[in-house]
Protein backbone atom coordinates (compact mmCIF):
# COMPACT_ATOMS: atom_id res chain seq x y z
CA UNK A 1 0.00 0.00 0.00
CA UNK A 2 1.09 3.70 -0.57
CA UNK A 3 1.03 6.70 1.88
CA UNK A 4 -2.19 7.20 0.88
CA UNK A 5 -3.98 3.77 1.40
CA UNK A 6 -1.88 4.08 5.39
CA UNK A 7 -3.88 7.23 5.71
CA UNK A 8 -6.24 6.92 8.97
CA UNK A 9 -5.68 2.84 9.23
CA UNK A 10 -4.68 1.17 12.02
CA UNK A 11 -0.75 0.24 10.79
CA UNK A 12 0.90 -0.99 14.02
CA UNK A 13 0.00 -1.87 17.41
CA UNK A 14 2.06 -1.75 20.79
CA UNK A 15 0.71 -3.69 23.65
CA UNK A 16 2.54 -3.06 27.28
CA UNK A 17 3.21 -6.16 28.97
CA UNK A 18 4.62 -7.01 32.64
CA UNK A 19 6.17 -9.92 30.69
CA UNK A 20 7.59 -9.84 27.93
CA UNK A 21 8.34 -13.57 27.41
CA UNK A 22 4.93 -14.53 29.41
CA UNK A 23 2.88 -12.09 26.65
CA UNK A 24 4.76 -13.83 23.48
CA UNK A 25 3.61 -17.07 24.76
CA UNK A 26 -0.05 -17.03 24.89
CA UNK A 27 -0.20 -14.61 21.47
CA UNK A 28 1.93 -17.21 19.73
CA UNK A 29 -0.24 -19.99 21.40
CA UNK A 30 -3.76 -18.28 20.84
CA UNK A 31 -3.40 -16.52 17.55
CA UNK A 32 0.02 -18.11 16.28
CA UNK A 33 1.45 -14.83 15.45
CA UNK A 34 5.16 -14.64 14.45
CA UNK A 35 7.77 -13.13 16.94
CA UNK A 36 11.01 -11.25 16.22
CA UNK A 37 13.10 -10.30 19.62
CA UNK A 38 14.79 -6.79 20.21
CA UNK A 39 16.33 -7.59 23.64
CA UNK A 40 13.82 -8.43 26.96
CA UNK A 41 12.41 -5.39 26.79
CA UNK A 42 10.53 -5.68 23.30
CA UNK A 43 8.95 -8.68 20.79
CA UNK A 44 7.95 -7.34 17.46
CA UNK A 45 4.96 -9.60 15.97
CA UNK A 46 3.59 -9.98 12.77
CA UNK A 47 0.25 -11.89 12.05
CA UNK A 48 0.25 -11.98 8.23
CA UNK A 49 -2.16 -8.50 7.97
CA UNK A 50 -0.89 -6.28 10.83
CA UNK A 51 2.25 -6.07 13.03
CA UNK A 52 2.92 -4.13 16.18
CA UNK A 53 5.05 -5.09 19.30
CA UNK A 54 5.24 -6.38 23.07
CA UNK A 55 6.82 -3.56 25.13
CA UNK A 56 7.58 -4.24 28.87
CA UNK A 57 6.36 -1.15 31.28
CA UNK A 58 6.54 -1.46 34.61
CA UNK A 59 3.51 -0.22 35.52
CA UNK A 60 0.96 0.11 32.76
CA UNK A 61 -2.86 0.83 32.48
CA UNK A 62 -5.31 -2.33 32.44
CA UNK A 63 -8.13 -1.65 29.80
CA UNK A 64 -6.47 0.82 27.62
CA UNK A 65 -6.95 0.99 23.68
CA UNK A 66 -9.09 -2.44 23.03
CA UNK A 67 -7.99 -4.41 20.28
CA UNK A 68 -10.56 -6.38 18.64
CA UNK A 69 -9.45 -9.38 16.56
CA UNK A 70 -11.46 -11.34 14.38
CA UNK A 71 -12.29 -14.84 14.54
CA UNK A 72 -14.07 -17.49 11.48
CA UNK A 73 -15.09 -19.62 14.66
CA UNK A 74 -15.95 -17.50 17.49
CA UNK A 75 -17.00 -20.60 20.10
CA UNK A 76 -14.00 -22.37 19.22
CA UNK A 77 -12.01 -19.24 20.91
CA UNK A 78 -13.14 -19.17 23.95
CA UNK A 79 -11.62 -22.72 24.98
CA UNK A 80 -8.37 -21.62 23.68
CA UNK A 81 -8.17 -18.27 25.13
CA UNK A 82 -8.71 -20.20 28.56
CA UNK A 83 -6.02 -23.13 27.26
CA UNK A 84 -3.43 -20.31 26.58
CA UNK A 85 -3.70 -18.33 30.14
CA UNK A 86 -6.65 -15.76 29.21
CA UNK A 87 -9.79 -15.43 30.88
CA UNK A 88 -13.19 -14.42 29.50
CA UNK A 89 -14.43 -11.06 31.56
CA UNK A 90 -17.51 -10.71 28.93
CA UNK A 91 -19.52 -13.91 27.37
CA UNK A 92 -19.69 -13.83 23.66
CA UNK A 93 -23.12 -11.51 22.67
CA UNK A 94 -24.31 -9.75 19.85
CA UNK A 95 -24.02 -6.87 18.51
CA UNK A 96 -25.45 -5.02 15.35
CA UNK A 97 -23.15 -6.63 12.71
CA UNK A 98 -21.93 -10.00 14.81
CA UNK A 99 -21.11 -11.28 18.27
CA UNK A 100 -17.98 -11.07 19.81
CA UNK A 101 -16.37 -11.57 23.56
CA UNK A 102 -13.73 -10.50 25.70
CA UNK A 103 -11.19 -11.56 27.38
CA UNK A 104 -8.05 -10.20 29.64
CA UNK A 105 -4.41 -11.57 28.76
CA UNK A 106 -2.40 -12.59 31.22
CA UNK A 107 -0.80 -8.99 31.46
CA UNK A 108 -4.01 -7.34 32.29
CA UNK A 109 -4.95 -5.84 29.10
CA UNK A 110 -8.71 -6.28 27.97
CA UNK A 111 -8.93 -7.89 24.06
CA UNK A 112 -11.86 -8.69 22.30
CA UNK A 113 -12.27 -11.18 19.69
CA UNK A 114 -15.40 -10.94 17.12
CA UNK A 115 -17.50 -12.30 14.00
CA UNK A 116 -19.92 -11.90 11.69
CA UNK A 117 -20.88 -15.19 11.43
CA UNK A 118 -23.85 -16.78 12.95
CA UNK A 119 -23.11 -19.02 16.37
CA UNK A 120 -22.74 -23.07 15.53
CA UNK A 121 -25.63 -24.81 17.13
Amino acid sequence: MDQAQHDRRIDYIEIPVLKVARARAFYQTLFGWKFTDYGPDYSSFEDGRIAGGLRLEANHPGNGILVVLYAVDLEAMVPRVVAAGGRIVREIFDFPGGRRFHLMDPEGNELAIWTDQPATP
